[in-house]
């Protein structure tokens, strides 16, 4: 093994490091036994904490991660730069957050139990070296930004650098240390003040991520202030900062930059950072305290809901889905780490529902195995956890989960899921930032996301790349040729149009397409039932001149086209679903073959995609609109892994109620659902049902009973009067805000932003 700064003379000599003046530390209570517990529990969730026979491909793959590392260290001070593609000149670049990434991939290589490199003092010493050349010429409190990313100076070079000390601090000498740390003090002191940004206040996942540098900062320089403050920045995280959107809602949706939903990216990490946070500093003199049921409480409010055996829903994960190094399964897999380092500080009632949770994601995403992903301590939590019988297999998630404050819906069966991205005045379309997310144009125009236990790579695999972005599931697209999308671009449709209810194990979803630097308008439902999504769409014009299209699927098949039945209104791909064509519309089928590039969609300084090719087959299937369409329709229902004889009968199963610019309806079995786009009435077979304003509504009758749960996500009503096919007699386990009024319901929605209200009334 050679180690290039070893093998030179000291890139800064005995004269450039002599005579740093320790920090001033105040005099604390507490002794150095506590900062240093703290910092072995930091490292411990970091590298493990005792090697195990077990773990030694994973203890492999890190070794051979560091050591690729140190084989490629080649320091260079002329134009300088530690690795050769990594040349520090230009901080635009990003590689100076890079470098710090690959020291710290090369220090949990050293502190890994396992590892040939394992406390090795010659490779702790060549790191040591390489961090005084990045201290010289990358990052120091006197540097100019130079209008670079804000990101990398005060959150990505913090972690990445604290981390790395925690994990060689045994190896490394303590006033060199101290020297590294301290740019910390110029740009990252204070986890609630962005330093490039004078007067933005850090929230959701940016002050979390803070706080965790922060206190590391404090822990291993004995400054117990520092760890104080962080604490006190996460005590304060659920309180959202007067003047933003971010953080968590009381509906579980969490929101990033004012207008995005962000809980598969920014989100997780948030509770990635606020767990370590606390398993850190447990039992220590700043144990974080008063976060009490309100953050345990969002692992089941915000995070279940969108995990599907692992697997992180895309819809979710704004930007990050165009980044090939993050894909659902590492949102996924970070989740799950999350929570099983929670599992010893949260209330029991928390890690007795989350056990079985947890074990029944390990157990069936066997297509990706949690152990391929996880540092060793979480496959050591994991393992344990598998191993425990007294822990039982916890069944996939159901329900209906409308999060109203960030335009999304997830209905969930025993075998599937089904989600819906919306958008409107509230919540923007598509983010693209930093050269990110370039052709997302779509993804929030009521994209729908198929997940299905059969398949869980379908939209893991090279898919982003490669699917046709004209052409994504569940959206009506005006078929124009677009640009990239631009840096900072913000598109919030004109529109307040977008959201539903649940009624238990059912649901509906609504939006108006306003569609973006095009004429096309359209009104979109969605019936969620237990065993499939009936989607109606009216009102659909366009005066452009272009082809509308509306996208039933676009199915990643990877490697082959599997069997495709059709038949008379309806259309069977084998292995995923069934589509039932509900108003005699001749669907397009078109299966090809698509490759493309990473690179393509992402070309971001640090998370840019390679440029090699890649290919996967695709089943599409399609309505076609024609070219300026004039109140177009379209009525299809997706029945997720149906038989052929299930699919072929549908039909005969469901009744559209209608399907017009002022109502879409169906009925199915006992239940009755209805979007109310203004004032309305539709006919069922016991009566007219009608509502005096918009509203979505669902009814499910049982004899004289009858649920009901109604919203109006256009957020315009004050009170909206519902009128049943069945004289109501009284309502009974509704709240103040539904009332009876004569023969009829009336449901107060005005102030409740689009959430649901429910009722058992008498009929």
């Amino acid at each position: 093994m050679t180690h290039p700064l070893s093998r030179r003379s000291a890139l800064l000599g005995t004269a450039a490091v002599a005579g740093l003046a320790l920090w001033d530390r105040p005099a604390e209570a507490a002794g150095t036994a506590a900062f240093d517990a703290a910092r072995e529990r930091w490292v411990g969730l970091l590298a493990g904490g005792s090697y195990d026979s077990a773990f030694t491909e994973r203890a492999q793959a890190v070794e051979g991660s560091a050591n690729a590392v140190l084989r490629k260290l080649q320091p260079t001070p002329g134009r300088p730069s530690l690795w050769p593609d990594l040349p520090l000149d230009d901080p635009g670049t990003g590689n100076f957050n890079r470098s710090y990434n690959r020291m710290r991939t090369l220090a949990l290589g050293w502190a890994t139990p396992g590892t040939a490199m394992h406390g090795d003092g010659q490779v702790a010493e060549t790191a040591a070296r390489a961090l005084d050349f990045l201290y010289e010429h990358a990052y120091h409190e006197g540097l100019d930004r130079r209008g670079s990313n804000w990101y990398w100076w005060e959150i990505g070079v913090p972690r990445s650098l604290t981390d790395t000390c925690a994990l060689l601090y045994d190896g490394l000498p303590k006033d060199r240390l101290e020297r590294w740390l301290r740019p910390l003090r110029h740009w990252c002191p204070d986890p609630e003040r962005r330093v490039s940004h004078p007067g933005v206040v850090e929230t959701g996942a940016n002050r979390a991520g803070k706080a965790m540098a922060v206190a590391m900062r404090g822990v291993l320089t004995y400054d117990a202030r520092l760890i104080k403050r962080a604490a006190d920045a996460v005590s304060g995280l659920l309180r959202r900062t007067s003047g933003s959107r971010d953080g968590f809602y009381r509906d579980g949706s969490f929101i990033q930059h004012d207008v995005y939903p962000y809980t598969g990216s920014y989100g997780v990490d948030y509770l990635e950072s606020v767990a370590k946070l606390i398993a850190m500093l447990a039992k220590s003199p700043w144990e974080i305290t008063g976060i009490g049921d309100a953050y345990y409480d969002i692992v089941d409010r915000s995070f279940v809901p969108f995990v599907f055996d692992g697997l992180m829903m895309d819809c979710v994960r704004g930007r990050s889905i165009s980044r090939q190094g993050h894909r659902d399964y590492h949102s996924g897999q970070k989740t799950i780490e999350t929570i099983l380092t929670l599992l010893d500080a949260a209330p029991e009632r928390h890690a007795r529902r989350w056990r079985p949770l947890v074990k029944g994601w390990l157990i069936r995403n066997q297509a990706i195995p949690y152990d391929t992903l996880a540092p060793l301590a979480g496959i050591a939590r994991a393992e344990a956890l598998l191993a425990d019988p007294s822990v039982p297999v916890g069944p996939r998630t159901t329900g209906t989960y409308v999060f109203a404050d960030m335009d999304r819906v997830v209905h969930r069966r025993p075998g599937w899921a089904y989600a819906i991205a919306m958008s409107s005045e509230r919540i923007g379309a598509a983010e693209a930032m930093n050269r990110e997310n370039l052709r997302g144009w779509y993804t929030g125009d009521g994209m729908t996301y198929l997940y299905t236990g059969g398949d869980l790579t379908a939209w893991n695999d090279d898919l982003w790349p490669t699917i046709d972005p004209y052409r994504l599931p569940g959206t009506t697209v005006d078929t124009r040729r677009r640009a990239d999308l631009p840096h900072g671009h913000r598109r919030l449709p004109r529109t307040p149009w977008a959201g539903g209810v649940a009624l238990g194990e059912h649901g509906v979803a609504a939006m108006k397409l306003i569609a973006g630097g095009s004429s096309l308008r359209a009104k979109k439902a969605w019936f969620l039932l237990d065993d499939a999504v009936v989607a109606l769409g009216t009102g659909i014009a366009a005066s452009d001149g272009r082809r509308v299209e509306t996208i039933v699927e676009n199915r990643n098949t990877h490697d082959r086209h599997p069997p495709l039945t059709r038949g008379d209104g309806w259309i069977h791909l084998s292995g995923v679903a069934g589509y039932a064509l509900l108003d005699g519309a001749d669907p397009k089928v078109i299966r090809e073959q698509r490759t493309g590039r990473w690179r393509d969609i992402d070309k971001g300084a640090t998370t840019g995609g390679d440029d090699t090719p890649v290919t996967r087959l695709y089943t599409t299937i399609l309505i076609d609109h024609g070219v300026d369409p004039r109140k177009a329709r379209y009525a299809y229902a997706v029945l997720p892994e149906a038989s052929i004889a299930e699919t072929a009968g549908f039909g005969q199963r469901i009744e559209i109620l209608a399907n017009s610019g002022a109502v879409q309806a169906i009925s199915h079995d006992d239940l009755l659902a209805a979007v109310f786009w203004r004032a309305g009435t539709v006919e069922t077979e016991d009566g007219p049902l009608a509502a005096d304003g918009p509203c979505t509504l669902l009814l499910r009758r049982d004899h004289q009973r009858v649920r009901l749960a109604v919203s109006d996500p256009s957020r315009t009503a004050g009170e909206v009067k519902i009128t049943l096919p069945w004289p109501v007699k009284s309502v009974k386990e509704g709240g103040r805000s539904v009332r009876r009024a004569k023969r009829a319901v009336k449901v107060e929605v005005g102030g409740s932003r689009g959430h649901g209200h429910t009722a058992v009334v008498r009929v």
